[in-house]
């Protein structure tokens, strides 16, 4: 059985992964495990899909992202080392967007199977966010959206999104 359990982080108000034997934490699920195993871990109940509430000022979105190989961290939870081209990564998401097509249920279910970010677990929630918690490129389009509205294709030092503003 796993060692990992997940906890909830008191300054994001975002769910991690922490193993209290050798005390490693990480945003990012552990690899080898599937997710049917990921949401055994103790804690995963409780804090997986929860977020902090919001204060003044934050909005709250959803996102997939597709990383590249000029990725700040080409690397994700399925992929050990991503090699993609942005130009691919963009086409990967254009092809994501076109099956969403404006809904909120397609793209949670796709950010849920595809994105490369570890909010992946939470069909891409990343919870409440403030001015100068993101980078500024996706600040910049999430505070621009309208709730329910899905953006087009953003480009940032982690990778090509697309983001969905919950709130």
């Amino acid at each position: 059985m796993s060692q990992w359990e997940v906890r909830m982080s008191n300054s994001k108000g975002l769910p991690y992964f922490f193993n209290p034997t050798t005390k490693e934490s990480s945003w990012d699920p552990p690899s080898g495990f599937t997710k049917e195993q990921i949401e055994q871990f103790p804690g995963a109940k409780e804090n997986l899909g929860k977020t902090a509430p919001a204060r003044p000022g934050q909005v709250r979105a959803s996102h997939l992202l597709v990383k590249h190989k000029d990725s700040r961290r080409p690397s994700s939870w399925k992929e050990a080392n991503i090699t993609r081209t942005k130009e691919e990564a963009i086409e990967i998401l254009r092809g994501y967007q076109a099956e969403i097509g404006g809904s909120p249920d397609k793209f949670g279910e796709l950010a849920g199977q595809h994105s490369d970010c570890s909010s992946h677990a939470n069909a891409g929630d990343l919870g409440w966010f403030g001015p100068g918690q993101m980078q500024k490129p996706f600040e910049d389009a999430t505070f621009a959206l309208d709730v329910g509205k899905i953006s087009d294709v953003v480009s940032t030092e982690s990778g090509v999104h697309l983001i969905l503003r919950t709130g």
